[in-house]
């Protein structure tokens, strides 16, 4: 695959070169456990991701742990940074673009193995941060139970309830959507300990999965990964599985997808030129009415439009992450932008892809059918285009004033 810092090298430092090659290095053991003729289960191609994650040693930047000597990912703070602002964005970036290409099922457990984590790194107890070292390099994965039935965008309408006890609390509700379950031993769960107080009475708790109470049911989706609907009945934790404050839970769901939601974007670029590279390769082989395809003047302009609409997603995705990292400003709409724009341009390029496979190219199996499939998601989760324009659009309103 192509990964490469030097066409855009205004947008990295030095350590992301370094990053970039070490991400062509694991591409390939990631994407032999998507490969067929494997006869295993989608269970066991789920934990075989996982594995590879941990092998290439890829949990590491999406966990920062905070230790002595700089950031896990291999990159120094700057003076001042927290450990908040140790995530390295574009380096995430270059990774989902490199998992989007190479395994849509490996970007997803990469992904939520940050979401459900990214609690603890902002508000986590001294023990609770003491586990992610754990997850940093893959012993334990964790997921982010946020969504309900009743509770997706208005994440202020949650109902599961967290009911304070002696010596914790009760947790009892249901969470819809949930990616990582059926692989993950711990979930960071978002709870209202006061419905009366709305989205002010939302907290966040570190929940084991296999305390009793809790109950995971598989669910399948377009694309396959690991994904399932949580039920919580009577589950006791303790006050030590509290994240943070109560009412805090809003702003940490909040700030958690904040940190990684331009990384959707990114993933989106990958399955992108995967999608680029698999027309191109169809057709320049093809031969209709006597010549290549890729001699026909309108599938020459289908191949510009796609290249079109990719460089301009890695570049909305490459200016906010690069914002990101580098200032201090609030860059809200810049994330809404490249997340809204990038997911929505990379949609439009795997359509044209399966258009110039013609039949081959909805037929099941087939790469770009598997994209086709794969990138549709990434328009609805950590914050739908509708919410992205919304965003967007306040923002322009609210500047012409």
């Amino acid at each position: 695959m192509r990964l490469s810092t030097d066409d855009l090298p205004m947008f990295f430092a030095e350590s992301h070169k370094v990053l970039a090659s070490r991400l062509r290095a694991a591409a390939g053991a990631i994407e032999a456990v998507e490969q067929p003729g494997r006869h295993v289960t989608e269970s066991e191609r789920d934990r075989s991701a996982a594995a590879a994650l941990a092998e290439a040693a890829l949990f590491e930047l999406v966990v920062p742990t905070g230790h002595e000597g700089g950031d896990p990912a291999g990159f120094t703070r700057g003076a001042g940074r927290s450990l908040v602002r140790s995530l390295d964005t574009r380096g995430l970036c270059l990774a989902r673009e490199m998992l989007g290409y190479v395994s849509a099922r490996a970007d997803s457990i990469f992904a939520v193995q940050g979401l459900g984590t990214h609690a603890l790194v902002l508000a986590g107890s001294d023990d609770q941060k003491s586990q992610l070292k754990a997850y940093a390099r893959g012993a334990g994965i964790a997921a982010f139970a946020l969504t309900e039935p009743e509770a997706g965008s208005d994440v202020g309408s949650i109902q599961t309830r967290a009911a304070p006890t002696a010596d914790g609390y009760r947790l009892d509700g249901d969470k819809l959507f949930i990616s990582n379950l059926g692989i993950a031993d711990h979930a960071t769960v978002i709870a209202t300990t006061e419905p009366s107080l709305g989205s002010a009475g939302l907290t966040a708790f570190w929940v084991p999965l296999d305390a009793p109470g809790v109950t995971v049911k598989p669910m399948h989706a377009t694309a396959a990964h690991p994904i399932g609907a949580l039920e919580l009945r009577g589950v006791t934790v303790p006050a030590a599985a509290r994240i943070g404050e109560v009412g805090q839970g809003m702003k940490l769901a909040m700030q958690t997808l904040d940190a990684f939601r331009v990384s959707v974007g990114a993933a989106a670029v990958g399955m992108a030129r995967r999608a680029l590279d698999e027309a191109l390769g169809f057709v320049t082989r093809r031969t209709q009415f006597g010549k290549l395809l890729s001699d026909q003047p309108l599938v020459q302009a289908h191949l510009a439009d796609m290249m079109v609409d990719l460089d301009s997603a890695r570049l909305l995705v490459l200016r906010a992450a690069y914002a990101k990292d580098t200032t201090d400003a609030k860059v809200t709409t810049e994330v809404s932008i490249a997340k809204l724009g990038a997911t929505e341009a990379c949609s439009r390029v795997i359509d044209r892809a399966v258009q110039l496979f013609g039949g081959r190219g909805v037929m099941h199996g087939a790469i770009v059918e598997q994209l086709y499939r794969a990138i549709r998601p990434l328009r609805i989760y950590e914050g739908t285009s509708e919410i992205q324009r919304t965003i967007i659009g306040r923002a322009l309103a609210q500047g012409a004033k």
